[in-house]
């Protein structure tokens, strides 16, 4: 089993982190795959495509298809853009789960898809912030989590990781040094233990499946915070499309159309499907939600049985 991380030379944020882990000790060129060229680190494997970060799909695939070697988890290195320029350093797992076949996929995937949430986006998010902070990119950069969003298509655990929110930010090499130095860490590659090995670390835990609020998730990433929280999707307001019952607001989550619940169930099932043995519990952002929006969702989260969990439930 392998790690498979993925960078773009299209992409300053992208290429930047990535070739700083390439003049990290132990690297040697790997087999190519339909042109991309790869680098081999112990059980790790880098690609360097020229292609969209979001558009190349089907990787984990590709790369089993081409070498016999079964991919674990898949990691890309990308840029973050933001309206309010703010630079940052963010992690998130993937997917647009509430989107239907016929609708327009501006940032990759497809319809009614979210790949399993890569295990250590709790533990590198925490791991992230301690090296942020210890190389004084903090408070300038803000460290944080993104709801989950966009392409590409994977079947394996996967994670994005990004350097935000502008050109100037994309080529900062200190930031792309600690993205660089959370991947080594991360992964062991230095000889210390890896951070957020569900396999080791997390069978029979609990695991936040987070519904509701912002692209931030500002509420469910006050719990993340603490040490040994194990994340799954993060699944943002825009992502719960719900339509207004009307007058009569809601008795029954059946009048609540939208695709709100395909989001959910895809979101539940892709979280459950990357931590074998855990619990997945539902953390609602419940300030979000109008009365008649919240009802429904805990009206299907209970004939789903789904459970809702408390942020003490998470600690």
């Amino acid at each position: 089993m392998v790690t498979l991380i993925v960078a773009t030379t299209i992409d300053p944020a992208s290429i930047g982190p990535a070739s700083a882990l390439l003049a990290m000790p132990g690297w040697h060129p790997g087999p190519p795959i339909q042109d991309i060229p790869s680098f081999v680190n112990q059980d790790v494997r880098l690609l360097k495509h020229d292609s969209s970060i979001v558009r190349e799909d089907h990787l984990d695939t590709r790369w089993e298809e081409a070498t016999s070697e079964m991919v674990d988890e898949v990691i890309f290195l990308s840029k973050h853009t933001a309206a309010s320029n703010r630079p940052a350093l963010t992690v998130h797992p993937i997917g647009v789960p509430h989107l239907t076949e016929g609708e327009q996929l501006p940032v990759g995937g497809k319809p009614a898809w979210a790949a399993p949430p890569n295990p250590r986006i709790g533990p590198w998010f925490r791991l992230l912030k301690s090296i942020a902070d210890s190389h004084n990119l903090t408070p300038e950069f803000e460290v944080t989590l993104e709801a989950t969003h966009h392409g590409p298509v994977t079947n394996a655990p996967t994670m994005f990781v990004e350097i935000g929110s502008t050109e100037e930010y994309w080529k900062r090499q200190d930031a792309a040094q600690a993205i660089a130095l959370l991947v080594w860490e991360g992964l062991g590659l230095g000889g210390g233990a890896a951070v957020g090995d569900w396999s080791r670390n997390g069978s029979q835990q609990k695991i936040l499946l987070g519904i509701g609020g912002g692209h931030y998730v500002p509420r469910h990433m006050d719990i993340i915070r603490k040490d040994g929280v194990w994340v799954g999707h993060l699944l943002a307001g825009y992502s719960l499309p719900m339509e207004d019952p009307g007058p009569s607001k809601v008795q029954d989550n059946l009048e609540v159309g939208g695709t709100w619940k395909q989001a959910i169930r895809v979101g539940f099932d892709t979280t459950r499907a990357a931590f074998p043995l855990g619990e997945v519990l539902a953390h609602l952002d419940n300030k979000s939600f109008k009365g008649w929006q919240r009802n429904a969702i805990v009206g299907f989260l209970s004939e789903q049985n789904i459970k809702v969990g408390k942020p003490s439930d998470f600690c």
